[in-house]
């Protein structure tokens, strides 16, 4: 995919006006929302989301109407009259975007790049969050900088993770001469131990490249007191290896070309993909994190709608 950033918006590069953009797409959508079967927070995982809080507002007689599951039995026997105790939906719960914009992000085989993918889809996060009344903020990482955005309900908070995000995206090239540094995504998330201690929301996005062990104890101290979501980035080439193409991989430095034809060349290929994918999958689910893949392949837009139990709309124009 060779082409400017100005004419690769949305498939190779991101800025903050971008992703700004997309606050209008997240319409709709909501974390808490009661979602079908087929959600990414139905059946067991459906536990995994806290949601809101309850705050105590007061205790008073009983109405037609109240809820007798509040009646509160001790007032109302000494009185000898049903009281009810009222209580009030506790609005805001913080967001955490944790967002991978390393050198191993900057691939794509179809239509956009796994670090466009992630960026999106941070952002359409964001808004979700936004619109509830909630706080937000960040953690961006990626191979030499971790960039950290304390949660605030403001729009200027908002343009300042953008922007973070936006400027780390838009540093990847293929001529860098940095290769991946998978420490880090620990790194990542031990920053992200910092600023989320309790009833956050923490949705990290990434393609897991270099989880190991520590990552798992990382996913479950944060998942100990706060919900956390892991999205899982990847590229069709994981789930089928092309036939009648090569294939250019790259470290930063130096360039190999793979002849996939041949398949002796393209079968351990494609073994060493699934295996990767299968190993990253386990880990997510031994550290109790629910799990949602996004392809590179698909508007970012319609996957979020789907996982989130709501039908996918398409903008006149639009690609996302």
């Amino acid at each position: 995919m060779a082409a400017s950033a100005e004419d690769s918006i949305g498939s190779v590069y991101v800025d903050a006006a971008h992703l700004a953009r997309l606050e209008y797409r997240a319409r709709g959508l909501s974390f808490l929302k009661p979602a079908p079967v087929s959600s990414i927070l139905s059946g067991r995982h459906a536990s995994r989301m806290r949601g809101r809080g309850l705050n105590f507002e007061e205790l008073r007689g009983y109405l037609p109407g109240d809820d007798i599951r509040h009646l509160d039995w001790r007032v109302t026997l000494r009185t000898g009259k049903p009281h009810v105790r009222v209580y009030t939906e506790e609005r805001d719960r913080p967001l955490l975007v944790v967002v991978d914009q390393r050198m191993n992000m900057f691939f794509g085989s179809s239509r956009a790049f796994k670090s466009v993918v992630a960026a999106e889809a941070a952002a359409l996060a964001v808004w979700m969050a936004f619109a509830a009344g909630d706080r937000v903020g960040g953690v961006v990482f990626g191979d030499d900088d971790i960039v950290r955005v304390r949660p605030l309900r403001s729009r200027s908070r908002i343009d300042m993770l953008f922007g973070a995000i936006g400027r780390m995206n838009r540093a990847l090239a293929a001529e860098s001469p940095a290769r991946t540094n998978y420490a880090q995504l620990n790194a990542a998330l031990e920053g992200v131990l910092q600023i989320a201690g309790h009833d956050f929301l923490v949705c990290i996005v990434s393609d897991f490249a270099g989880a190991d062990e520590r990552t798992r104890q990382l996913l479950r101290q944060l998942a100990a007191h706060n919900d956390v979501i892991a999205a899982l980035v990847f590229d069709p080439m994981w789930q089928r290896m092309p036939e009648h193409r090569a294939l250019v991989v790259s470290e930063g430095r130096l360039q190999v070309e793979l002849r996939i034809e041949h398949e002796r060349v393209r079968e351990p290929l494609a073994s060493l993909f699934k295996g990767r994918a299968a190993g990253i999958a386990e880990l997510l689910r031994a550290s109790g994190v629910p799990l949602m893949a996004l392809s590179t392949a698909e508007p970012v837009t319609d996957q979020v709608r789907r996982l989130f139990g709501e039908r996918p709309r398409h903008a006149p124009g639009s690609g996302i």
